[in-house]
């Protein structure tokens, strides 16, 4: 059974050898297959070249085009400095005062090198594995999105101040993930990831009304089009986790800060599941096989067997080469076993 199969027949509830395996390796990746992380995030065939060896060195069970998360902030103007070895960062940000969102345009695809890049990253995946991997696109779920063109302090303050300005732009920055994501899945990814982090720091009301609807509608989007969903929202979801799951994303992701997914797996629908939670650190990087174990075992009984297995969030680089083929390894058995 290869991973694309794997994946799909888990999603869609039918039987399968054991569970699929989809750690999050970014700096990981590239650091393990020598790539500087400039190179790693802006050359396509680095980016491709290394999470092909990462999936067959770590017998893993997807590919995917995560890097940092400014691929569209830098298409609309944002402007980001990018270190040979380590984190990009942001320069100088689009929208410095509220009047700037009138800057916000609709984007082009093919007028956006980092945006190219990403349909560049897909087609390639879908050359050098055919149909034996699981290809996961991105974009940027809107609160993420506005947080990196505005300032995550700015935006927060623009909730209560600007709110119908923040909605406009919100609603924009949707429209074009869309595009994006549309362009993706013409390329060959099987399912888009939406990545929106920062909506753990914002109230359930706030997430409710401004996000909640914005992220549906990408889902249904993506649907509509033939592809699966995953929805990653890092930090403690546990208030607004039901809504993550009513967005339908197919696959949600849980971090460890919400502690056990139990409590929340009456609320899938038969067709979705969770991924997660173990603690990339604690556990991962630097626990005893034992906790590994305890770890894994925790989080695939919580799902009810409803679970991919997976860090609450990326790998981190100081994980060791042996360490990270011990998880592999324990996974694989325990999903296998139970």
């Amino acid at each position: 059974m290869n991973s694309l199969q794997r994946t799909m027949d888990f999603l869609e509830g039918r039987p399968v050898d054991r569970s699929p395996f989809h750690p999050i390796l970014m700096r990981f990746a590239a650091k393990y297959c020598g790539v500087g992380y400039r190179d790693y995030c802006l050359n396509y065939l680095d980016k491709c070249t290394t999470n092909l060896r990462c999936a067959s060195d770590f017998s893993y069970d997807w590919v995917h085009v995560m890097s940092d998360p400014y691929a569209e902030a830098a298409s609309f103007g944002t402007k980001i400095i990018y270190p040979p070895n380590a984190l990009p960062w942001v320069e100088s940000l689009l929208i410095n005062d509220i009047r700037d969102i009138n800057k916000l345009k609709p984007l082009r695809v093919a007028d956006h090198s980092r945006m190219v890049s990403r349909i560049d990253e897909i087609s390639y995946y879908r050359k050098m594995s055919g149909d034996s991997q699981f290809i996961c696109g991105w974009v940027e779920g809107p609160l993420a999105e506005y947080c990196d063109l505005r300032d995550l302090s700015e935006a927060f303050v623009d909730f209560y101040e600007h709110p119908e300005e923040m909605k406009r732009a919100l609603n924009l920055i949707t429209e074009n993930a869309m595009i994006f994501l549309e362009a993706q899945i013409k390329a060959g990814a099987h399912c888009i990831g939406i990545g929106d982090a920062v909506c753990s720091l914002v109230s359930p009301d706030l997430y409710s009304e401004f996000i909640f609807p914005l992220e549906k509608l990408l889902v249904e989007h993506a649907h509509m089009l033939g592809a699966k969903v995953k929805l990653h929202i890092c930090g403690n979801t546990s208030a607004i986790l039901q809504e993550m799951i009513l967005t339908g994303a197919d696959i949600v992701d849980v971090d460890h800060l919400v502690g056990s997914m139990e409590d929340y797996v009456k609320l899938l629908s038969a067709n979705q599941v969770f991924s997660g939670n173990s603690d990339p650190v604690s556990i991962i990087q630097d626990g005893s096989d034992e906790l590994l174990v305890e770890s894994i075992g925790f989080c695939f009984g919580a799902t009810g067997r409803k679970g991919v297995v997976s860090a609450g969030c990326e790998i981190t680089p100081e994980t060791t080469v042996k360490r990270m083929k011990d998880y592999s390894r324990i996974a694989h058995d325990i999903t296998r076993e139970t």
